[in-house]
């Protein structure tokens, strides 16, 4: 039995002349080009939107943002491969005209277009809304560690920083006394030259000049990258990596079509204080007075929901587990019940504690205090309770609003477990499939760059798919 047989590669044959004979109607690349054909290119500020009289003529931005696309929607991110697929890829060649810029033109493209990337993010999940892909009534909110291009080496505290100037002037010492030793020594002996040992004490010197620099650096800042100044250290959690160092991209998701709304590139490693701005910025997108905001712990901050609360944003997070320095689970913060009409707190114990004062907090906000002096000073269990001369409760100017959304997110459970199924399905896709886990580029404004063409890539694809299973076509919408 033959293998099969294929064509004979120099057997003259009646191919299409025509590029655009090698591109389905349907594919891709042809939305790609609908939608950057519909782009405003001289309003988002993209540079050489207007091409100059002099000097060399520039590559169109249109082309350019159609092969990044493209790139991140095939897992094709660096730009040296970008150039590799502009001379070997025949949909690249499509939606490039078959121009093949350089690498190092790919990449100052990337460069210094880095805000209107994000502008061009945006301009996409406008048109999602339009086309109706998006619910606007369950969004979900979270953030994700992506790891910066700074190595753990390269990123030094003040512990760290004290190790290496301690070993440094260690091996400075180790070195002037060998140096001591050779110029006493005989020539022709194994031992390193005094010229050798001079240099090497070079390179130490300088090494102790640059952390002497970074030591002072590490008292303001308590922690600097040396690499990509604006990346920290995170726990980001995968990989067998309990700490590293990362950005982290606070998300924004549909619930409808787990379609990415906003996003925002942080180098906090904590999500507190974010669900307000990420709410604003989903108000902005989906054309929408309110919807209900799902966050996780992280986003538990009174301030922030009692914000989003009074804008019209019903807001379903979850409760921190309560700290304190009780010796007893018993006498815990959530175990002392508050009577909103009397103002009272009710203890463990049925004592009363009633409000005593305002008082102001060193952040500058004022508390309500309750306490029951002379109920503590009787009770048999007051070292279960408290360390202290009594027990006090502070109560949050906004705690009312708190209560409320509590009470909501212990009442619509259901709805709030659908909040990891929806957030993290766009992080599984662009982290653990497309393999999008790390940076390439430094400094926040080029890693939301990065993070927009990521997202865009996402949203795209899942647009497409989505038409496609409905039995439509994205083209044909993006043409309308």
């Amino acid at each position: 039995m033959r293998y099969k047989e294929g064509k004979n590669k120099h057997q003259l044959s009646l191919t299409p002349i025509c590029l655009d004979d090698y591109v389905p109607e349907d594919h891709l690349c042809r939305v790609i080009s609908a939608f950057t054909s519909q782009l405003d290119m001289k309003a988002l500020g993209f540079k050489y939107a207007e091409p100059n009289n002099l000097g060399c003529r520039p590559y169109d931005p249109r082309m350019m943002l159609n092969l990044y696309i493209y790139g991140y929607m095939n897992r094709v991110r660096s730009s040296r491969r970008l150039e590799a697929e502009t001379n070997r890829n025949i949909e690249v060649m499509w939606l490039m005209d078959r121009l093949a810029p350089d690498y190092k033109t790919i990449s100052n493209f990337r460069k210094d277009n880095a805000k209107i990337l994000r502008k061009t993010f945006y301009s996409f999940s406008i048109m999602l809304r339009h086309l109706g892909l998006y619910g606007g009534e369950v969004e979900a909110t979270d953030g994700t560690k992506f790891r910066a291009n700074n190595s753990r080496k390269n990123n030094h505290n003040k512990t760290t920083v004290k190790r290496e100037l301690s070993r440094l002037d260690k091996k400075i010492s180790e070195y002037m006394n060998a140096l001591d030793k050779v110029d006493k020594e005989e020539e022709g002996d194994k031992t390193p030259t005094a010229d050798e040992l001079r240099a090497a004490l070079e390179k130490l010197k300088e090494r102790k000049i640059r952390f002497e620099e970074l030591e002072s650096n590490v008292e303001s800042e308590n922690e600097v990258s040396t690499i990509d100044s604006d990346s920290h250290l995170m726990r980001s959690g995968g990989d067998a990596r309990a700490l590293d160092v990362c950005y982290n991209v606070i998300t924004t998701v549909d619930s409808k079509h787990n379609l990415i709304v906003d996003f925002d590139v942080t180098d906090r490693a904590d999500d507190k204080g974010n669900l307000l701005n990420m709410s604003e910025r989903a108000k902005d997108i989906l054309g929408t007075g309110t919807f209900t905001h799902l966050g996780d712990k992280g986003f538990y901050d009174g301030e922030d929901i009692a914000a989003c609360e009074k804008k019209g944003i019903t807001c379903l997070v979850a409760k921190p587990k309560p700290g304190g320095r009780t010796k007893s689970k018993e006498f815990r913060l959530d175990n002392f019940s508050y009577d909103r009409e009397k103002d009272i707190y009710e203890c463990p114990c049925q004592y009363h504690l009633r409000f005593m004062r305002m008082q102001k907090h060193s952040n500058g906000k004022e508390y309500r205090v309750y306490a029951n002096y002379s109920a503590c000073s009787k009770c048999a269990r007051k070292s279960e309770c408290t360390k202290a001369k009594h027990r006090q409760i502070f109560r949050l100017p906004y705690q009312d609003i708190l209560d409320i959304v509590d009470e909501r997110t212990q009442n619509n459970k259901q709805l709030y477990r659908k909040r990891q199924e929806i957030v993290e399905h766009p992080f599984g896709t662009i982290k653990a499939v497309w393999g999008y886990k790390q940076f390439l580029c430094r400094g926040k404004i080029k890693v939301a760059a990065e993070a927009s063409l990521a997202y865009l890539a996402y949203n795209l694809r899942r647009a497409i798919n989505i038409f496609k299973a409905e039995g439509k076509n994205l083209l044909v919408a993006l043409a309308i």
